[in-house]
């Protein structure tokens, strides 16, 4: 029982070994998008999300506001 669980482990670790360089080998293949276009998108995203959190901020505060005003008296 334990040499056949000795050669599944090593099988396994064969089989880790050989998706981690099929692995490399396709992140060769992909095409990255150039630094300038990189930067462009990082920047909308990080202002999208400014504006996402403002507009939530807000609409939070107006609505927390309005159940105080309603439910105050």
């Amino acid at each position: 029982m334990a040499l056949n669980e000795k050669k599944q482990v090593g099988e396994s670790s064969k089989g880790l070994g050989k998706f981690l360089m099929e692995v490399k080998a396709e992140t060769k293949r992909i095409t990255w998008p150039p630094k300038k276009d990189i930067k462009k998108s990082t920047i909308i995203v990080l202002l999208f999300c400014a504006v996402s959190a403002v507009l939530i901020g807000a609409m939070d505060y107006g609505l927390s506001s309005l159940y105080k005003l309603i439910f105050s008296k």
